[in-house]
C-alpha cells in the first residue's frame, strides 16, 4: 500500500509539473512518472494489468481487493480512449500481462463532436491494437459507468455501451463487465451514494459492485 501512494504522489507530481507544457502529448509525465517509479520499484512478472481512467487509478487498494491474484494497476486520470491506445508501449505491453481489465471510455463522452459511434470505433482500434501485439492474452472490458454527473450523457453512454458489448461478444478472449445496470436503483437512475462528493468517482460502496462483477473474470495461476 505505501508503494502504491508513493507511485500515486510521483503521478500528480509529473502532472502538476507538465500541466503547461504545451509541447507534449496529453499525460506525457503521468507516464514518465511511472516509468520512473517502475525504475524504482520492478513491476510483478506477468501480472493482471487494470488500465484506464481515473477510475482505475483511484482503486487505490486494488492490491488489497484482489490479493489471490497478482495484480497491478496503470490507471491514467482523465484519460480517453486514445490516450490509452497512445501509451500502449509504455502501461500495457511493457509488462506482459497475463490478462487485461480495462475501465476507458467516459471521458470521451462530454466532448460535443464525440458520438456513441465515434467511441465504438476509439474503442476498436484500442481493442485491436492490443490484440494485435497480445493475440493469446485475454482482456476484460469493463462497461461505462452511470455517473451522477454525468447524466447529461447517459444516453450516449448506454449506446456506446451496447455497441461495445456487441463488438466484444463476437471477438476471441475478449469479455464485457456490465457494471452499468447493478449502478442503478430500482427506477433506473443513478445512485448518488456510490459516489464521492463530486459524483463522478467512487466510494468503496461503488468499487464494492465492481469487485464483483469483475472478480468472476479474473485468471487464476
Amino acid at each position: 500500500m505505501k508503494k502504491f501512494f508513493l507511485f500515486a504522489t510521483i503521478v500528480f507530481t509529473a502532472s502538476m509539473q507538465g500541466a503547461s507544457a504545451q509541447d507534449k502529448p496529453p499525460f506525457w509525465d503521468d507516464v514518465q512518472a511511472i516509468k520512473y517509479y517502475d525504475r524504482m520499484y520492478e513491476p510483478p512478472a506477468s501480472p493482471i494489468l487494470f488500465v484506464g481512467s481515473s477510475s482505475i487509478r483511484k482503486w487505490t487498494d486494488l492490491e488489497r481487493t484482489f490479493a489471490g491474484y497478482v495484480v497491478m494497476n496503470r490507471g491514467i486520470g482523465g484519460a480517453v480512449v486514445n490516450d490509452i491506445t497512445f501509451y500502449l508501449d509504455d502501461i500495457v505491453f511493457a509488462y506482459h500481462p497475463r490478462q487485461i481489465v480495462i475501465y476507458v471510455g467516459e471521458n470521451d463522452l462530454p466532448q460535443k463532436e464525440t458520438t456513441a459511434d465515434s467511441v465504438l470505433a476509439r474503442t476498436k482500434l484500442l481493442l485491436q491494437r492490443i490484440r494485435a501485439r497480445l493475440p493469446e492474452v485475454p482482456i476484460v472490458y469493463i462497461s461505462m459507468k452511470p455517473s451522477p454527473s454525468r447524466d447529461a450523457f447517459r444516453g450516449k453512454c448506454k449506446e456506446a455501451n451496447a455497441l461495445i458489448r456487441a463488438y466484444i461478444s463476437r471477438e476471441k478472449k475478449m469479455e464485457y463487465v456490465d457494471i452499468f445496470t447493478p449502478m442503478l436503483d430500482k427506477d433506473g437512475k443513478s445512485r448518488p451514494e456510490l459516489f464521492v462528493q463530486d459524483m463522478l468517482h467512487m466510494n468503496e460502496k461503488g468499487y464494492a459492485i465492481w469487485r464483483a462483477a469483475v472478480e468472476p473474470k479474473l485468471l487464476k495461476r
